[in-house]
Formats: C-alpha cells, sequence, structure tokens
C-alpha cells in the first residue's frame, strides 16, 4: 500500500476555470490573466478583512471569494480609498477572484486586476451554494490518495475491498461474486481517496478500467461481458477482506465479539480476516459478511446478542424478547 498523498499537488486556474465554466456557470470580469497559477490550497477564503486592511493574516495562496459584504463595502469607498485598498490587496500572488451572486464590483476591481495579472471571475451562485460546490471540487482534486492491491465490490450496497498475498484468488472472489449480480469497482490496484469527514471512497483505476486478470485464463473485461451492472465509478469503503492461507496452527476468529480494525489513510477500517482452503465458499462469506456489516450499521450486533443471551441464561434470567416471539406462523 502506497502512503496517502494528495492526488495533485496543485492545480492551475486555467484547470479550475476549465472543469467548472459549465458546473459553476462561470465566466470572466477580466481578461485571460495568468491562467497558469497555481491553485495549492483546497480552502476557499473571504477576503473582507484584507480589503479592510489588515493583511497579517491574509491567506492570499487560496481562492478568494467575494460576495455581498466586500462588494458593498468597496462601494462606500472613495475613488482614491478603493484604489490604495485594492492596490494593497492586489500586490499578493493571487491565484483568482470569484465574485458571487452577478454582484456589480466597482470598475476599479477589474482593471486593477488585470493590471497586477490577476483573474476575476463571476458566478450567478450566492456566495454559499457557490463556497459549498467549489469546496466539494477541490476538496476531490487534494484528496490523500492510496494505491491498494487487491478488488473491490459493490455487496449488497456495502464496500467490500478483499485483500491478499498475490495469487491466493482476489480476483476470482470478485469475479464470483460479479456473477452473483454486485457490482465491480476496481481490481489488482485499487484507488482510495479521503474525503472530507474521513470517509474512503475506492474509484476506478483509470488505466485497467473494469479489466480483470484471471490466472489461467487471461485478462477479461467486466463491463463487456457483464454491463452496466456489473460495473461502478466508486463506492465508500466500509469492510476489508483479507484473505489468508488455512494454517491449523493458526486461531482465528469463532465469535466475533472482538471487531478487528485496520487502518487506511488514516481511518479506521473493519477488518475480518478469512481463512480459505479447497472446497470453502468464499463468494458466500463475503456476502454474509457484508450483511452482517448492514445489520450493525443499524445497531444490530449478532455476536454481541447471543452473548447477551447466554449470560441471562446462565443467571436464570428470562430472555430478552424478540420478533420471532410474537410469530403467528
Amino acid at each position: 500500500m502506497e502512503a496517502g498523498k494528495p492526488q495533485h499537488e496543485y492545480i492551475t486556474v486555467e484547470t479550475l476555470f476549465a472543469e467548472n465554466k459549465k458546473r459553476l456557470r462561470l465566466t470572466l470580469m477580466s481578461k485571460r490573466n495568468r491562467f497558469d497559477k497555481k491553485i495549492t490550497d483546497k480552502e476557499l477564503h473571504r477576503p473582507g478583512l484584507a480589503l479592510a486592511g489588515y493583511v497579517d493574516l491574509f491567506t492570499f495562496a487560496r481562492v478568494q471569494v467575494c460576495g455581498n459584504t466586500e462588494a458593498t463595502y468597496l462601494k462606500q469607498l472613495t475613488p482614491a480609498q478603493r484604489e490604495k485598498t485594492l492596490r494593497q490587496v492586489f500586490q499578493f500572488d493571487i491565484p483568482c477572484f470569484i465574485v458571487t451572486s452577478e454582484y456589480d464590483m466597482v470598475p476599479e476591481f477589474a482593471v486593477l486586476a488585470d493590471e497586477c495579472g490577476i483573474s476575476v471571475f463571476r458566478t450567478p451562485f450566492p456566495t454559499t451554494k457557490l463556497i459549498q460546490l467549489l469546496h466539494d471540487y477541490l476538496d476531490e482534486k487534494f484528496a490523500p490518495l492510496s494505491h491498494i492491491h487487491g478488488s473491490m465490490v459493490d455487496v449488497y450496497g456495502v464496500g467490500v475491498l478483499i485483500t491478499g498475498r498475490s495469487g491466493i484468488g482476489k480476483s476470482e472472489v470478485a469475479l464470483d461474486l460479479i456473477s452473483r449480480g454486485h457490482p465491480l469497482v476496481a481490481d489488482d490496484v485499487v484507488p482510495v481517496v479521503r474525503r472530507s469527514g474521513g470517509a474512503l471512497i475506492a474509484q476506478v483505476n483509470e488505466t485497467l478500467q473494469y479489466h480483470m486478470e484471471i490466472r489461467g485464463l487471461g485478462i477479461i473485461d467486466i463491463h463487456a461481458m457483464f454491463g452496466i451492472r456489473g460495473i461502478r465509478k466508486q463506492k465508500k469503503l466500509e469492510v476489508q477482506v483479507e484473505l489468508v492461507d488455512w494454517d491449523g496452527a493458526q486461531k482465528y476468529e469463532r465469535l466475533g465479539i472482538q471487531e478487528m480494525t485496520c487502518e487506511i489513510l488514516k481511518e479506521k477500517v473493519t477488518l475480518v480476516r478469512l481463512p480459505i482452503y479447497p472446497g470453502k465458499n468464499i463468494s458466500m462469506i463475503v456476502e454474509v459478511i457484508a450483511l452482517n456489516q448492514r445489520l450493525k450499521s443499524f445497531g444490530y450486533n449478532a455476536a454481541l446478542e447471543f452473548e447477551e443471551m447466554l449470560t441471562r441464561k446462565m443467571r436464570g434470567q428470562e430472555p430478552l424478547p424478540t420478533q420471532l416471539d410474537h410469530t403467528l406462523e
């Protein structure tokens, strides 16, 4: 597994504009000034304090978002004050400005931005909406990325990452799951990114796409073979199933009370270490693992419930009622 690094160390203003022109309905207020400028920070900044004269903590390397507050403030200044204020701010190496809600900025804004080589864009979206959409875009661009050797499958709505030593049968298990109706996300090399809030998202491998190597057979195309039902572009990673060779001397989990976890991109993920041997139906067990994980997400843990039932019996207490106790059949 590779250490988590950002997908991009930087993007250019040109990339930002090209990839968001339609989505954010961006238009240029200025000339195409220094579209090669680098954006290295996923956070956005409102330059209100900087326009008011306080630039000691001005995070100028971020994309600057101007809304009604900034537009109204500049209009209240005299022409001489506006020029002084804008020149003080524009002296910094700012990537670009985005003016929200198509507010009418003072004429000096675009003129001085051109003079200082800073691009200014306009969007009809209100400030809050623009910040939300643009933050999601930048968060994806700068999200920490790791590549994991394994197969990623969506099993009953649960993202399952199948790992194990080379040749143990990860791809074969994934293929069997696909044939059972569970779509493939990626095989062999699985890109995983960490989004805001700590969610781990496994994505399709852009190089391998949906091709899979089956030893003894060769390369197959899952998309061509199973159609759209057999693939998906990304899925939240919730469980890692590690296939290990059966070893009679080893002790394996029998009850499931103590849940194991592993760490991916500094986030904890449920880990199930699954010993395999000829004749064992691994695909069916992986399906059960996924269903069990869904139950846990709804607050039901079969192992803990079973332990509670045994404890109550040993204490001579009545078992807790279940839905099965009330069936009429």
